[in-house]
């Protein structure tokens, strides 16, 4: 067997070890988090419903429920690779990895394509369950396609750079508490930014977050902040941007080999 079919079949088993990790436990990492979602939603689509001002003809409710997909997607790809690595290291079976001839790019794609599939798992499921609150169509399905994958790889990779980093649980709980929840809260998840006064509208568009959510929920309505195009934009280079950190990461053994 040639060095590129060992390659492959090695990022392979790696990536189906990642999925039947979390998939283990779907209770807690699928389920769990669709709960929760399906609380926010109505909470805040009870007590909201009719006082904020949204996109013209198109519910709170239903506005919210795209945030809400996104929201998911976002934090539970960035948990599955950032927890994974982190558990890696503390319980010393990371060894068993590093003597494997698997590239920095096989490491790459099997943690990030698993983080997605957790993530897409876990919106899917918010999507099916919030959806009998307050049906809403796809105006534009491939924006949808093109936003929840991008979103998901992107947090999938923040979360391998976070557990390459992290040398403890309370690095990772800090760095999620810190940088990811408040950067989703602050992204347009539960209001559209046009009714934020000027300062803070322009604060929340330096967020890369804004840009995920508003170019998935340009999918669903047709209409969004700002042009989907400036979103992808945003989004893609951002993605492009963490890629090359993290495999440089890789690459050197930031942190994996002491």
């Amino acid at each position: 067997m040639n060095s590129t079919a060992v390659s492959l079949k090695g990022t392979a088993t790696l990536f189906r070890k990642e999925v039947l990790r979390f998939w283990k436990v779907s209770v807690q990492t699928v389920a769990a988090p669709v709960l929760t979602a399906v609380l926010y939603l109505l909470i805040f689509g009870h007590v909201l419903e009719g006082h904020v001002k949204v996109f013209d003809q198109v519910p709170y409710t239903s506005f919210l429920i795209p945030g809400l997909v996104m929201m998911s997607v976002l934090q539970n790809a960035f948990a599955n690779t950032s927890s994974s690595l982190i558990q890696s290291k503390i319980t010393g079976n990371l060894v068993f990895l590093l003597v494997t001839p698997l590239s920095h790019w096989a490491w790459f794609v099997a943690y990030v394509g698993a983080s997605v599939v957790r993530g897409v798992a876990v919106g899917a499921g918010v999507f099916v369950v919030t959806w009998w609150f307050a049906p809403s169509g796809f105006a534009q399905p491939l924006w949808i396609a093109i936003f929840g994958l991008m979103g998901a790889a992107l947090m999938g990779t923040l979360g391998l750079i976070a557990g390459l980093w992290a040398e403890k649980f309370d690095q990772i709980a800090a760095f999620q508490n810190f940088i990811v929840m408040p950067m989703t809260f602050l992204s347009g998840v539960f209001y559209s930014v046009h009714s934020l006064p000027d300062f803070w509208r322009s604060v929340s568009h330096l967020n890369p977050f804004f840009y995920m959510i508003d170019g998935f929920r340009h999918g669903f309505f047709g209409v969004s902040d700002v042009s989907p195009w400036l979103s992808l934009g945003v989004v893609g280079t951002s993605l492009a941007l963490l890629c090359m950190l993290c495999l440089q990461l890789l690459r050197s053994g930031y942190k994996l080999r002491h």
